[in-house]
């Protein structure tokens, strides 16, 4: 008899090991009323720890730290976003999201979503970020979406997948590009063809740009040395009309500045009769 009631205690002890759960440290747990009455889920999140689930009732955890998911092309595996321009033409993307759970909302998002965190972030985070960028990307041209808009376009697919599931619980950190944009190759080559040319052309007005501001600086150049000649003869022709004034007005400098240049020698060429190289001194 005392045997039998110790199987009893040790198979009482396992079960009711078995019907305890367990919520790991770093998440937040609610259980699930299956049945009854009070079908649903109980209001109420359960911190780490271990807790006893009855028959009727299911216990599910979520992480309240970061999670990371990506949405990529893989060799056995495409789980990569496609979505369109305004022209129509077909863009697939490799996309990823980081983000966390509220832990004073996880009943909230359980009420919500009635799934797990893996469910809720493959299903309904992937189909929000693909409906963002559909209705974002339909707005935009081709070279938006390839070229300087490609930012933009992801910063407002993450600013509206934020204000969806920020309410309930669900803070987006960040939702972000991975990789190239893969577009068709006719298109690719089109828009690459338009980059060059466009380069091309920037190219040639600067070439034009910097010929024409040569071309200033040379005849900048020649004004100033034609304005400092002019300056140099206007100076000159000056000296030389004060030197003469001067002479007219003193006319016996002139002698006396040849006096002082002679040497006191007669000359010795012949230049005609009553010809002289003498200068004739007055009375």
């Amino acid at each position: 008899m005392k045997k039998m009631f110790l199987k009893l205690m040790v198979a009482t002890f396992v079960l009711l090991v078995a019907a305890c759960s367990k919520v790991p440290a770093g998440n937040v747990g609610v259980k699930f009323n299956l049945y009854g009455s009070d079908k649903g889920v109980q209001m109420q999140e359960l911190q780490p720890g271990r807790y006893w689930v009855g028959w009727n009732e299911e216990l599910y955890t979520f992480p309240t730290f970061t999670q990371t998911a990506t949405w990529q092309q893989r060799e056995n595996l495409d789980e990569s976003i496609s979505f369109q321009t305004a022209q129509g033409l077909t863009v697939n993307a490799d996309v990823g999201i980081t983000y966390h759970i509220d832990p004073t909302k996880v009943t909230t998002i359980f009420q919500k979503y009635r799934k797990g965190i893996d469910e809720i972030t493959d299903t309904y985070l992937r189909n929000m970020v693909r409906d963002a960028l559909v209705k974002q990307a339909g707005s935009l041209d081709i070279e938006s979406v390839y070229g300087k808009g490609k930012t933009a376009l992801i910063e407002s697919v993450q600013a509206d997948v934020q204000n969806e599931v920020g309410p309930v619980g669900i803070v987006v950190e960040k939702v972000y590009w991975i990789g190239e944009l893969r577009l068709p190759p006719n298109v690719v080559g089109s828009i690459n063809a338009k980059i060059q040319a466009t380069q091309m052309a920037e190219q040639r007005q600067n070439e034009v740009a910097q010929a024409k501001a040569e071309a200033e600086k040379e005849v900048a150049v020649a004004d100033g040395q034609a304005q400092s000649r002019l300056k140099l003869a206007e100076a000159e022709a000056q000296a030389i009309a004060l030197r003469g004034k001067a002479l007219r007005e003193n006319p016996g400098v002139a002698q006396l500045n040849w006096i002082e240049k002679w040497d006191g020698k007669l000359p010795v060429t012949q230049l005609g009769k009553d010809s002289n190289t003498m200068m004739v001194l007055p009375n």
